[in-house]
């Protein structure tokens, strides 16, 4: 009798944790209508290690690993990422401590990508890890549309990551796999979140040359792009294109031009966006505060 109601107790909490699960996965950007980032701020990191601890009942929840994937990205990026990029101005130490843990939840969200995808797709994690960009291909040839959002979340993060650890070349060594990933991304749905495949390479071919395969016209179609998929609902497209491109073209003109439309825009236009926009105006009033840093005369 006793043995029965253990295993009823387990089923029981197997149950409810996977509801739970479901109910995270499920949720979306949660806070992506809140107009208080500093409450999101402080919100976020308890929903994340709840969601943990849910994973520890759930380990294959592929919704919740994507979740998880998903949240410790925009955490990092959002809140931990943009409070080091301001420190540099007049405290490099201390910046460097933030950067670092920014660097953590990327690594961590990429863990979290890498394992969601490897639910459905078992041999990925060796592929991957192997070195070997013919074995990433074979793997990458294997994926479908529904798994474009783990590809992304586990692409971004890992650039994220990439690009705050520059001085790391085993970091810089693995940019191949996450060129990889984000293009096979693209190729399967290039319209996926609402353009959020095209704002990364506004970004990254705005940060390579013409002959590396970027550069400015490449980077600008991208943006026409992402901004048509968000019908222009969203801001950072316009961040990204005017920190990588234009400072890269010491456009001072285009770089204030860009980030006036930015900070001056209606949030209201678009609720679901708000919390996005709101941390992209941030950003545009920082770097419009940097001019004098950013351009030569």
């Amino acid at each position: 009798m006793c043995v029965f109601g253990l295993l009823a107790g387990c089923s029981v909490r197997s149950i409810a944790t996977g509801a739970l699960a479901d109910t995270f996965a499920a949720q979306g950007d949660a806070y992506g209508r809140d107009d208080d980032p500093e409450l999101v701020r402080q919100a976020v990191p308890f929903a994340l290690k709840t969601m943990e601890q849910v994973l520890e009942a759930q380990p294959r929840h592929v919704g919740l690993l994507t979740a998880l994937a998903r949240g410790f990205t925009q955490y990092g990026y959002a809140f931990i990422q943009q409070e080091a990029d301001q420190l540099a101005d007049h405290d490099v130490v201390r910046a460097k401590e933030v950067e670092g843990r920014a660097r953590r939840m990327y690594l961590r969200a990429r863990d979290y990508g890498l394992g969601g995808i490897a639910i459905d797709h078992p041999d990925f994690r060796a592929a991957f890890s192997s070195g070997s960009a013919e074995a990433r291909t074979r793997a990458l040839a294997a994926m479908r549309k529904e798994d474009v959002p783990l590809l992304y979340w586990t692409a971004a993060p890992w650039a994220l990551a990439v690009a705050s650890g520059k001085d790391n070349m085993k970091l810089v060594g693995e940019l191949p796999a996450i060129e990889q990933l984000m293009a096979r991304a693209l190729e399967l749905d290039e319209s996926w979140g609402s353009g959020a495949l095209h704002e990364f390479y506004v970004s990254y071919d705005g940060s390579r040359s013409a002959a590396e395969g970027g550069g400015p016209e490449r980077a600008k179609a991208h943006l026409d792009r992402a901004l048509g998929l968000a019908e222009n609902k969203r801001l950072s497209p316009l961040v990204s294109y005017a920190e990588s491109v234009a400072v890269t073209a010491q456009d001072r003109k285009e770089f204030t031009r860009l980030l006036d439309l930015v900070t001056a825009a209606d949030l209201e236009k678009s609720p679901p966006d708000r919390l996005a926009n709101l941390v992209a105006q941030r950003r545009a009033r920082w770097l419009l505060s940097r001019v004098a840093d950013l351009f030569v005369e």
